[in-house]
């Protein structure tokens, strides 16, 4: 991951002003409204089998209204240029919001493997390169005045504000999660899973030795905001593996020196999130070979798996979460996931895609957010 510094002077070209801290005091949020079918929009791209069939079986067991789906006729490659996205994903979504009454009543979007993942673009702190989840967030924003601006990220209006209760127009955005897995069986699994999400199980934060950066310091934190019998907290140099029960899991990944293996063989319970400080792991869902493993350096081309020796948000879908988060590019520190955000607001009823949207501080940016954004734990 880059430096501090780096990170600091990205928040110098955000449009809105992230907040200087973090409330790290929760209490039980209110209950929380347009959790249901009705809010969230299944964007489908009809080049894609795959893509059709997620969409088809994710609306059958949520019960989403088919005037709820938008269909898209685009390219099923995972990186596409930002003319492409504009015209081909963007465009045509605002378009079906508009042309079905459904810009104020959608909360949730939800795309689909098969619809595109990433935008190339420049890199860096003042790059354009995003993910296409993390752009569509804005949509809501977009259509009610001019675009937002590029290059950099957008500060996220929704992040830390665990008491407010998402809707609109208090939060002009869209929350944007994606289905997507290895194959359709990963796929099916996330939203079966989902439907039976129980407030139950451990919470496991692994700690990178005596590591003292801000990645750290947040996993703590999180571990002091749950329930200490729900809490397996690691400060040794290993990793954690082979815990059962698990409903949520928080580390360095393969950032961390000591992870070795692409799999901890971890037993997951219906419903458990993950989260992980990892540049690439969102990279692709192209499936790598078995024989393929992390652990290498970015320059042995032995360990790379497109472009990158990382771990990958899919195999953690694939081994049994049912939501995970991820980056396409580079998010620098700063800009991952924050799980002394996530990990509560998802303990106390917030449902996953609020849950990971709290947690992300910048928009336009490189994440992404796998599952169904209505899964919920319900309060404990």
């Amino acid at each position: 991951m880059a430096r501090q510094h780096a990170a600091q002077a990205a928040r110098e070209s955000l449009r809105w002003k992230l907040p200087l801290r973090i409330l790290l005091l929760f209490c039980l949020p209110p209950l929380l409204c347009g959790q249901t079918s009705d809010s969230v929009l299944i964007v489908v791209n009809q080049s894609s089998g795959l893509s059709r069939k997620i969409g088809e079986y994710y609306a059958a067991r949520r019960h989403v209204p088919a005037a709820n789906i938008c269909r898209l006729q685009t390219t099923t490659d995972e990186e596409i240029s930002r003319e492409d996205f504009d015209g081909h994903v963007s465009q045509p979504i605002q378009n079906y919001l508009r042309g079905n009454k459904l810009t104020e009543k959608i909360l949730y979007i939800v795309t689909t493997a098969g619809v595109p993942l990433k935008i190339r673009g420049s890199g860096g702190i003042t790059g354009d390169a995003a993910s296409v989840d993390s752009e569509l967030t804005l949509l809501y924003f977009d259509m009610h005045g001019r675009a937002h601006a590029l290059p950099a990220g957008i500060a996220n209006p929704f992040f830390g504000k665990t008491k407010a209760l998402f809707r609109h127009p208090d939060f002009p955005i869209y929350l944007v999660t994606r289905l997507a897995g290895y194959d359709f069986d990963d796929v099916k699994g996330i939203i079966d899973r989902a439907l039976i999400a129980h407030n139950r199980g451990k919470f496991v934060i692994d700690l990178k030795g005596s590591d003292n950066t801000h990645g750290n310091t947040w996993l703590l934190q999180a571990a002091q905001q749950l329930p200490r019998d729900r809490v397996v907290l690691d400060r040794s140099p290993a990793v954690l593996e082979h815990e059962s029960d698990v409903i949520a899991y928080a580390s360095w990944g393969s950032n961390d020196p000591a992870r070795k293996q692409r799999h901890l063989d971890f037993h997951w319970l219906p419903g458990a999130i993950m989260t992980e400080y990892v540049s690439t792991n969102g990279r692709t869902f192209a499936r790598p070979p078995d024989s393929w493993n992390i652990g290498g350096g970015w320059s042995d081309p032995k360990t790379l798996f497109v472009g990158s020796p990382q771990t990958l948000t899919a195999d953690y879908i694939h081994d049994g979460a049912t939501g995970a988060s991820g980056h396409v590019y580079e998010p620098y520190l700063a800009f991952t996931p924050r799980p002394n955000i996530l990990l509560p607001a998802y303990y106390y009823g917030h449902n996953l895609a609020e849950s990971y949207y709290l947690a992300i501080p910048i928009l336009s940016w490189m994440n992404i957010v796998i599952g169904d954004p209505l899964c919920s734990l319900g309060k404990p």
